[in-house]
């Protein structure tokens, strides 16, 4: 019994390590969509930028917040670097405030003046305590008319954030959906060089059993082996390829490298399109996402040139109040309680401060510089969005020839793929006829090949084309790409 469960749990074992990873493995089906929902959700760089978003979406939430006043509490002990000695002196009492015995040269001690109003006191030396405590309550609210012009700034820096993390969001969609049709075009090309394969294999054979025949020399049949092994290194370097684009692709979507992916085909649907090239710039001009960006960041370097100038050249008006309390400096605050009213003295204030600076008046001074950099700063956005509009005119105008090129070719190149698979067709038969050499059974081939190829790339060339094209338009992925209507 122990040996038969001994010679039974390796295969067990064998049998599970098998079985499970084939289920581990199971590629992950993608479509385009998942694919982009993936990348979005788990991009690091868009992160950062939804993190940054939250910061500038709370900013512009609790704004109202530069109105609250500023309130601090103070806490002071602090000792004098020398003792500080009153001198002596006398001082003016009331009669009956106190009971001093007085000495008279003529009464002697205890003698009291009859009914005086008043009499002198003396007041000896004291040394006062070192130590002292002190405390206080402050607020302070300053107002200016540069403050409402902040929370404008605030709130049209939080719209320019919203804008920039879309254009991010959209750049990424637009890179994962043009890599997903690049995975395709690799795909599809390697299932053509497989099939090369197949065919120099086949050829090969043909030249085989032509040669054991003795309708073809030697020749034939070692030019043929030469074919097919010529043949091999292509489709292993095309496979590495492939595996290096899809491990890149997966990190891409935050999955590891060596996740197995299946990628759903899309459509090559190169139709005409009835362009408007007037109308798409003008849609770009006003939609492309980079040229908003833009917009929304002139908009707020606008407001903020605004809240300077305001600030510069407008007064404030400072509410302070203040709320103080010292321990009596007569008295040793490490003696007595400090919790004993009589030993503190209360102070405070309220005050209202009007002011204005004047450096801002002065072109020369920093302030002033500030005001000249700004309107600098102006110009050149403004430079910046003109020549992001001229290159988006010429960006549309190009991509549309490019588009109409492409369609003309890829209808001229079908004709020329149907030609090349009749000629290999009649090549193939004819050298198996022994009417052909090989060497034109191999042209046939490549002839054939090389045009399949053209029509597959200028297919996804075009779809990567129509997939910027949305992006400059400002329009949703899939209006155009997808079905080819607007």
């Amino acid at each position: 019994m122990n040996r038969s469960r001994r010679a039974f749990l390796p295969a067990v074992v064998v049998l599970l390590l098998c079985v499970f990873p084939g289920y581990a493995q199971e590629p992950l089906r993608l479509n385009p969509g998942n694919a982009v929902d993936m990348a979005i959700r788990n991009n690091l760089n868009l992160e950062m930028a939804r993190i940054n978003l939250d910061m500038q979406r709370r900013r512009s939430d609790l704004v109202w917040n530069e109105f609250l006043p500023t309130v601090g509490v103070t806490g002071t002990l602090a000792r004098g670097n020398r003792a500080t000695t009153t001198q002596p002196g006398m001082i003016v009492a009331p009669l009956g405030a106190t009971t001093i015995p007085v000495e008279h040269p003529l009464f002697g001690s205890g003698v009291v003046f009859p009914n005086p109003d008043i009499f002198l006191r003396e007041i000896p030396s004291v040394t006062l305590p070192q130590w002292n405590v002190m405390g206080a309550l402050n607020a302070e609210l300053v107002f200016s008319f540069a403050l409402l012009e902040g929370i404008r700034v605030v709130r049209n820096e939080y719209a320019e954030g919203l804008l920039s993390f879309d254009r991010a969001r959209l750049q990424m969609e637009q890179g994962v959906r043009k890599m997903y049709n690049n995975i395709l075009l690799l795909q599809a090309n390697l299932a053509l060089l497989e099939e090369s394969y197949l065919n120099a294999r086949r050829q090969a054979d043909m030249a085989e059993a032509s040669f054991n025949a003795g309708l073809a020399p030697r020749l034939t049949w070692l030019q043929a082996q030469v074919a097919v092994e010529n043949t091999r290194p292509a489709v292993r370097d095309l496979e590495n390829t492939l595996g290096n684009v899809l491990g890149n692709f997966a990190l891409i979507l935050g999955l590891p490298h060596d996740t197995p992916l299946e990628l759903e085909p899309v459509s090559f649907d190169v139709s005409v399109i009835p362009w408007d090239v007037a109308e798409m710039i003008s849609r770009a001009a006003a939609g492309k996402p980079d040229i908003l960006e833009l917009q929304a960041g002139i908009i707020t370097l606008q407001s903020q040139r605004q809240a300077l100038r305001l600030q510069l050249y407008t007064p404030f008006l400072r509410f302070g109040w203040t709320l103080s309390s010292m321990f009596d400096p007569q008295t040793d605050p490490f003696g007595e309680n400090w919790f004993d009213r009589d030993h503190w003295e209360a102070g405070g204030n309220f005050s209202i401060t009007l002011g204005m600076n004047f450096n801002g008046l002065f072109p020369f001074t920093r302030e002033g510089q500030q005001i000249r950099n700004m309107n600098s700063a102006l110009q050149i956005q403004n430079i910046r969005l003109a020549q992001t509009i001229r290159e988006t005119e010429l960006e549309i105008f190009t991509m549309i020839n490019t588009l109409e090129r492409i369609r003309a070719n890829v209808e001229v190149q079908r004709a020329t793929v149907y030609l090349a698979e009749e000629s290999f067709r009649l090549t193939e038969e004819a050298f198996r006829a022994g009417l052909q050499e090989f060497q034109a059974v191999q042209n046939a081939a490549l002839a054939l090949d090389q045009a399949r190829l053209r029509v597959l790339t200028e297919q996804f060339t075009y779809l990567n084309y129509l997939i910027d094209l949305e992006y400059s338009l400002g329009i949703p992925f899939g209006t155009i790409s997808g079905d080819g209507n607007m």
